[in-house]
């Protein structure tokens, strides 16, 4: 996983404050970092499919590449689950290789917390295939991703937000850096938000109780996603969990669909009535 930093404040120590020069140098090295890695033939492939039919025919295929989708909690505390969404869906954009762009403004970083290696990596995002790229505000953020997304090597550009900052016309020059770098951008809001823009799908993610692996313990991760925003049609829930072996989606596990309990062996083939006593 590589890091870059780009700070336009001042440190305590009296160093001399980072040039526009400096910062636009700094995010060219990491792009061309970016360009050095292969990707896939992408020729004739403008849709990310999910792996769930009912879903994939909801969005006339499947995700559009090349285009902005809006990835939100469904309430403050599940914050966790809607990254856990983007991640997978980072996952399934680098199929065809390329690589991810993580783009995090300080606060971001700040309300939640450091990206966790390790568990990326679970989740099937190799760190050799990451780039995280920390910016000082919001409006770095979508200048950085409107530049990565114009990168044809950058298969998924992920950018977290953590106030409404990405109004119609941002989003509308992401749209369009999109459009010509053909990579999956998500804007990765750590607040539901239903203000206007120019994102092609808003998801809203929520946790959801999956089912255990066979030592009792948590296995594939469950998310409970609302489709509120379409313009390729319907909207709709679903429930989804995240094979991480095979880094695809498949259906969450219902509760009716467990298997029951055998029938305990020292029961009487013959259950007698209570009768009332007294």
């Amino acid at each position: 996983m590589s890091a870059v930093a780009l700070s336009s404040v001042a440190s305590s120590a009296g160093e001399p404050q980072d040039t526009p020069d400096s910062t636009l140098s700094a995010l060219r090295r990491a792009v061309a970092d970016i360009a050095a890695a292969p990707r896939g033939d992408m020729r004739g492939e403008t849709r990310l499919p999910l792996g769930l039919a009912p879903l994939d025919r909801a969005l006339d295929g499947g995700l559009d590449r090349g285009a902005i989708h809006e990835i939100g909690p469904a309430a403050p505390r599940d914050g966790g689950a809607a990254t856990g969404f983007a991640v997978a869906l980072a996952v399934l954009a680098l199929r065809w290789g390329g690589q991810a762009v993580w783009i995090r403004p300080d606060f971001a970083a700040a309300e939640a917390g450091e990206l966790y290696g390790p568990g990326l990596a679970s989740m099937g995002l190799s760190l050799s295939r990451l780039v995280v790229l920390k910016v000082p505000r919001p409006r770095d953020a979508l200048w950085a991703m409107e530049e990565a997304l114009q990168c044809r090597a950058a298969g998924a550009v992920v950018t977290e937000l953590t106030g409404d900052d990405a109004d119609l016309t941002a989003t509308r020059r992401l749209a369009l850096a999109a459009g010509a770098g053909g990579g999956l951008g998500l804007l990765l809001r750590h607040q539901p938000n239903r203000e206007p823009n120019a994102a092609m799908t808003r998801w809203e993610v929520a946790s959801s109780s999956g089912e255990r692996d066979g030592f009792g313990g948590l296995a594939r991760s469950t998310f409970a996603v609302s489709l509120v925003k379409n313009r390729h049609g319907p909207t709709g829930q679903w429930r989804l969990s995240w094979d991480h072996h095979e880094r695809v989606f498949v259906p969450a596990l219902s509760a009716l669909s467990r298997p029951v309990a055998a029938a305990a062996l020292d029961r009487s083939p013959h259950p007698q009535r209570l009768a009332r006593t007294g």
